[in-house]
């Protein structure tokens, strides 16, 4: 299953133990977020759309931890003027990781269970034989 979030201005695809990076949120690491923006949402059977968020559905979201981005350059110039101006910034990011999707109408998610296969059913492997390859002969008349 996944959804689209919306956070900070742009949308982002999401399912369970996904790690995003976001523009900064308030909170330290280990902290729990609730993302109630959900626009959209599946789990590759069904599909639910919101207009333009779905009722109810909400993404739980832990804090893994505060930093900042690479940093971006901002270079200025005027050819012939003798004008250049170099200037850049980092921004601050918040690195997210998706704990569960509670989305109305959909399961949540379980975990599949072991499937034990025994070994006689497993196919034997057979080992190709080698076959020379022949050689071109000449004859010297």
């Amino acid at each position: 299953m996944f959804a689209i979030i919306s956070s900070g201005g742009k949308q982002y695809k999401v399912s369970e133990n996904t790690i995003l990076t976001v523009n900064k949120l308030s909170g330290t690491a280990g902290d729990n977020v609730e993302i109630s923006d959900v626009l959209f949402a599946s789990d590759g059977k069904e599909f639910s759309v919101g207009e333009p968020l779905i009722d109810g559905a909400k993404v739980n979201l832990e804090i893994i931890k505060q930093d900042r981005d690479r940093k971006i350059l901002i270079f200025k110039k005027k050819r012939r003027k003798n004008f250049r101006r170099k200037n850049g910034h980092r921004q601050d990011m918040t690195f997210l990781q998706v704990k569960s999707l509670n989305i109305p109408g959909f399961k949540p998610k379980t975990k599949a269970k072991s499937v034990e296969v025994d070994k006689a059913s497993k196919e034997k492997t057979v080992k190709k034989s080698v076959v020379k390859k022949k050689t071109a002969t000449s004859k010297d008349k």
